[in-house]
């Protein structure tokens, strides 16, 4: 008799949408908490105003040429801009037991926007990885595409940024969507889809975790602070 899969239980987080600066806090504090949860967190989020989010190494004079969004928040992870005037963003968190914890940064972000492709394919849309970069322009995550990024129809639709510390692995992912008839929700479902066929079974992270006091305390006193945005 065949022995049933081992489901790996994961946590889920939709915390809906945020102003720029909790977004960055949560997943901030997310990487800080995950080896203390001692299980993954997949957490959704939308933007409720326009804005930029920028690499935690760029420079913010060069990111305020580049983009006329505002306002503009630095990531805890690296990369270039993302604009947030119609994407959906996600972030995964990995504590550092977990096997994803010691891939290759090469092989996680490989592994993430495959999952990206696969949820598209359950959606019947034909997304695939890049093999090789082209026209990256410097400081900007959408304009031209690294390789493994997630191209439709040769366009760049999916890109993400990571942060490795002691704590854990952070993915921050944004998604700008194909211009066809798919709702967020069709796209969050897929992905949970297909997870679950991967034996992942999700958790509901409780919405009185003290993960977001945390949070909210970290985004009055730095992600919305110009001391901590403009401090390149």
């Amino acid at each position: 008799m065949r022995s049933l899969p081992e489901f790996m239980p994961w946590h889920l987080l939709r915390s809906g949408s945020c102003d720029y600066a909790l977004n960055m806090a949560l997943d901030e504090v997310l990487l800080e908490s995950v080896s203390t949860l001692g299980k993954p967190v997949l957490r959704f989020y939308g933007w409720k105003q326009p804005a930029a989010s920028f690499g935690y190494f760029q420079k913010v004079t060069d990111v305020e040429r580049l983009t006329p969004l505002r306002p503009l928040v630095r990531r805890p992870t690296g990369g270039g801009i993302v604009p947030h005037d119609a994407d959906w963003t996600y972030s995964l968190s990995f504590p550092p037991m977990h096997e994803w914890y010691a891939l290759a940064a090469t092989e996680s972000y490989r592994r993430v926007h495959d999952w990206v492709r696969l949820a598209f394919a359950e959606l019947g849309i034909a997304a695939e990885l890049a093999p090789a970069a082209y026209n990256a322009a410097a400081g900007q995550c959408f304009a031209g595409y690294e390789r493994s990024d997630v191209l439709w129809h040769g366009r760049k639709v999916a890109g993400a940024a990571q942060r490795r510390t002691r704590a854990g692995l952070l993915i921050q992912g944004s998604v700008q969507p194909p211009p066809v008839n798919l709702s967020r929700e069709c796209w969050e479902s897929a992905m949970l889809s297909v997870a679950e066929n991967r034996t992942v079974r999700w958790l509901p992270l409780p919405e009185n975790s003290p993960i977001l006091l945390r949070a909210e305390q970290l985004a009055s006193e730095k992600f919305s602070q110009q001391h901590y945005n403009r401090k390149r």
